[in-house]
């Protein structure tokens, strides 16, 4: 069928607005594409007694292997986000995992430092009580004492942990004097480091 002058001169037209922009444009400007060709088919057509009320440009359809390559480069934006997007997520995920543990941390210091001076307090109570009820004890009396009584009970424990493997302690009477003596010597060492000058 040939072309009538309704039909080539809109394809003219299109033609000739079209190749001055690139795809994307072409897409985004299809009204004002119609709008240029409705202008010119008026000026056309009028002579003939035409009025042109409306041009549509219903859709663009570009060569095949360009549409594939539009969807490739769409593809792989989506792709370049979505990885951005996880990257992100994993980082937050890394974040709060590491403010929870060093939360955690934080918490577990705060109950060990409550646990020993608990420890301190009831030591320092036992010692007062058992030198007012019982005259003629020192200090020193209370506190070897109070480790005899911690050692023997740190034994019952290992002895009673089914997981415990074979621990070797000294356990005879000189050896709970020894172990007396070595926890002194230690606090007193420990002392001297950190007063230097008493």
């Amino acid at each position: 069928m040939p072309a009538t002058p309704s039909t080539s001169l809109p394809s003219l037209l299109i033609r000739a607005s079209v190749p001055k922009l690139n795809l994307d444009d072409a897409f985004e400007q299809k009204n004002d594409i119609a709008k240029a060709v409705e202008d010119e088919l008026e000026k056309a057509m009028s002579a003939y007694g035409y009025e042109i009320v409306q041009t549509l440009i219903v859709d663009i359809e570009p060569d095949e292997h360009v549409k594939r390559a539009m969807n490739e480069i769409n593809a792989a934006a989506r792709l370049r986000v979505a990885a951005n997007e996880k990257a992100e997520a994993e980082k937050i995920v890394q974040i709060k995992r590491a403010e929870g543990d060093a939360e955690s941390k934080y918490l577990a210091g705060l109950g060990i430092a409550r646990q020993r001076q608990a420890i301190v307090d009831g030591l320092r109570d036992s010692v007062v009580g058992f030198s007012v009820n019982v005259p003629g004890t020192t200090a020193k009396d209370v506190l070897d004492m109070v480790l005899i009584t911690q050692y023997f009970d740190t034994m019952k424990e290992i002895g009673a942990s089914s997981k415990s493997s074979a621990v070797f302690i000294p356990h005879g009477p000189g050896a709970v004097r020894d172990v007396t003596e070595q926890i002194r010597d230690g606090l007193l060492q420990g002392s001297v480091h950190q007063h230097p000058n008493l």
